[in-house]
């Protein structure tokens, strides 16, 4: 009888061990599974975010991030037109706003990440002498290049800095419009403009430039990055895990080593 009874109780522990190993799988197997996020960046970030990309996937094995890189206005429209996206971030809170006051965004997961400053800049070999915003009118400055003020903020931003310096109209008639801030950095690296209105960030990322002048203070709105997670995500918890570490002391390092500024 007492061998049954062994055996009996030996066969219970063997069973229960078996579900409890079992499990404890289930559970390692589902923070394992695989996940792609969709991320919508403003242009000025495809540097820093490729840095961000290694290490953040490094960290994350399951995770694969996905980036798209554009004006915050075409990503802003990209989203209203549906096309997939877990989080967006903006050079401007114009184009998150709008998002959100649509429902496109996952209100209370909206931060402000990140601030820039703009700045203006001419080619590394260029003689013109401009010291300042105004100095852009000078007979030598032949063209301007400017992001499209609708859909791209470094655009709006340089509007906004040459209408509070009461020149914005002439302005508009030597600018050349670019649909975002790196096709503007791209133009003045190769002299086809004589001088650009880009992120002091932008700048950063290559020789070819030369910054001459940042806004003047208060002449336009303070740059900010907000970053918030796509209503129609099906990776929220992904989503926010992702937001939080843009906001953590690695990714702050990368950051402030393209001269972005955390924002809190």
């Amino acid at each position: 009888m007492k061998r049954k009874i062994i055996a009996a109780l030996l066969s219970l522990s063997m069973g229960l061990s078996l579900v409890a190993c079992a499990d404890t799988g289930s559970v390692d197997e589902s923070a394992a599974e695989p996940v792609t996020l969709t991320v919508l960046a403003a242009a000025s970030l495809t540097d820093v975010m490729g840095e961000i990309e290694t290490s953040y996937e490094t960290s994350h094995p399951n995770v694969d991030l996905v980036f798209s890189f554009a004006s915050s206005g075409d990503l802003q429209a990209q989203i209203e037109n549906g096309a997939p996206a877990d989080v967006f971030i903006s050079a401007a809170a114009k184009q998150m706003n709008a998002l959100n006051e649509e429902g496109l965004m996952n209100s209370d997961s909206i931060i402000d990440l990140l601030q820039n400053k703009v700045v203006l800049i001419v080619p590394a070999d260029s003689t013109i002498g401009l010291a300042s915003f105004e100095d852009v009118l000078s007979d030598e400055v032949t063209m301007i290049g400017l992001g499209e003020p609708e859909s791209v903020p470094a655009g709006k931003y340089a509007q906004q800095i040459f209408e509070t310096l009461g020149i914005w109209e002439n302005v508009q008639a030597r600018a050349n419009f670019g649909t975002d801030v790196r096709t503007v950095l791209s133009w003045v690296e190769a002299g086809e403009v004589s001088c650009g209105v880009v992120y002091a960030t932008d700048a950063f990322t290559t020789d070819l430039v030369t910054i001459v002048a940042e806004a003047p203070e208060g002449s336009c709105d303070d740059v900010i990055y907000p970053a918030g997670i796509a209503a129609a995500s099906a990776n929220a918890d992904a989503s926010a895990e992702f937001i939080a570490y843009l906001q953590g002391a690695d990714a702050a390092a990368s950051f402030e080593s393209y001269g972005f500024t955390m924002v809190g």
